[in-house]
């Protein structure tokens, strides 16, 4: 089973960009749709945005326009360009490959993100 492994996070100021990373072990992209997901303190994992094995991509209302999913075919990595960001937008990152609707690999330990002044 492939791995995926997360990278990027850091402390950005409000307003800040960051650009996250999700590396596979193996070739998946043209299987699964990739996904980002967060999960802030206290509060459940919520989806932020997906690409298909198409290539289209799909956001959360509360990312619409500030954030960007990509990936690259060669490196076998998803991206999350994270532009305007604000203090809401602090959590823990996690990205996976989803089939059927489901999650197909184990949530790694993601990347935190933290906003704040």
């Amino acid at each position: 089973q492939a791995q995926l492994v997360e990278s990027g996070g850091g402390l950005v100021q409000p307003g800040g960009s960051l650009r996250l990373s999700c590396a596979a072990s193996g070739s998946i992209f043209n299987i699964y749709h990739m996904a980002w997901y967060r999960q802030a303190p206290g509060k459940q994992r919520e989806f932020v945005a997906t690409i298909t094995s198409g290539g289209s991509a799909n956001y959360a209302d509360s990312v619409k326009g500030r954030f960007t999913i990509s990936r690259d075919l060669a490196k076998n990595t998803v991206y999350l360009q994270m532009n305007s960001l604000k203090p809401e937008d602090t959590a823990v990152y996690y990205c996976n490959g989803f089939l059927g609707g489901r999650p197909r690999f184990d949530w790694g330990q993601g990347t935190q993100v933290t906003v704040s002044s």
